[in-house]
């Protein structure tokens, strides 16, 4: 039976699950960076992780590795390639976390509109009066633009209707069709969505080094406008928009997810006011926390049982090619 390798802190209903199935060894690392798990390599057969890359030099490491599970739905600081070139299956959770991120993505547009921070800041500095500065503004009536339209933006979209918002949805993967019937607009020119839109919520993984919302985007946003990102980090450029927080050319922006996470120490990010911050933690829910790592653990047992979900497998298009080309060889 498999020697698991669990690399960072999960929920303990998920590592009971291994732990508890018969005949697994478990070495468990709580602490969340590559070097604490990768003395554990070369013994693994199997690899839960966290967020901590995972380059090739790391799987080179790893003789017996035939499985990765990551405790979430995206896997940006996996080396994909490196799995394939060994026949590594590499699995996501199933859909256990959208409902969390997007009801926190909904607090970061709120609190972002209502200046909740700041609010909270002046009270207890007994600066009262600063409610007269009207320094709040209403969602209500308002565009919210998603940019990805998957199962957490629909969600989000639900929400968002819910206050009063109308909807646009930007997606290329998607059929128009299937956004309208969930509520949504669909549009086709990013720049002359963001030309209308009052809030803007990223919902997409990062495709390329280069970042989806730069200093060309931000500009033909609103004054008034809210950037949220609970995606991915690197997906605003963060210093496009710091500038544009700075000039006034937006209103405010709330980010979980950074290009360096954690952020740097004076980081100028830290500073502003004009942005609401909470630590990558969008769907570290007790409840939700408890699902991923049930999930990511149950996707190492049901591989080895030959029963693993062939939908949370993100490179099996990948390594069955792989194996068509070794036999045609």
């Amino acid at each position: 039976m498999p020697r698991v390798l669990v690399a960072g802190k999960i929920h303990a209903d998920g590592l009971a699950i291994l732990r508890q199935a018969p005949g697994v060894e478990v070495d468990y690392v709580e602490e969340v960076s590559a070097e604490s798990y990768r003395p554990f390599l070369p013994v693994a057969d199997a690899l839960l992780i966290r967020t901590q890359p995972l380059t090739g030099a790391h799987v080179e490491e790893a003789p017996n590795l035939k499985i990765v599970s990551r405790h979430g739905v995206g896997y940006d600081s996996v080396d994909v390639a490196a799995l394939n070139g060994r026949g590594i299956s590499l699995a996501v959770i199933g859909d256990v976390n959208s409902r969390a991120v997007a009801e926190h993505a909904a607090m970061l547009m709120l609190s972002a509109a209502r200046r909740t921070v700041l609010f909270d800041k002046k009270m207890r500095a007994g600066d009262w009066n600063y409610r007269n500065s009207l320094d709040a503004a209403e969602l209500d009536g308002g565009t919210l633009l998603l940019i990805g339209f998957g199962r957490i933006g629909k969600r989000l979209a639900q929400i968002a209707t819910a206050l009063g918002m109308s909807v646009l949805a930007y997606d290329k993967f998607q059929d128009p069709a299937a956004i309208r019937a969930q509520g949504a607009t669909p549009v086709a020119d990013l720049i002359e969505a963001l030309r209308s839109a009052d809030v803007v919520s990223l919902h997409v993984p990062k495709a390329s080094d280069d970042a989806l919302i730069g200093a060309k985007e931000l500009a033909v946003m609103k004054p008034s406008a809210i950037l949220v990102n609970t995606a991915r980090g690197g997906l605003i450029d963060e210093g496009a928009l710091l500038d544009a927080l700075e000039e006034g050319r937006i209103a405010a922006a709330a980010l979980d997810v950074f290009e360096d996470e954690p952020p740097r120490p004076g980081s100028a990010l830290l500073a502003n006011e004009r942005i609401v911050l909470s630590p990558h933690n969008a769907g570290l829910t007790e409840a939700c926390a408890r699902r991923m790592a049930i999930s990511a653990a149950q996707n190492i047992l049901d591989f080895f049982n030959d029963t693993l979900d062939a939908a949370l497998v993100v490179n099996g298009s990948e390594l069955a090619e792989n194996r068509v080309s070794a036999v045609g060889n």
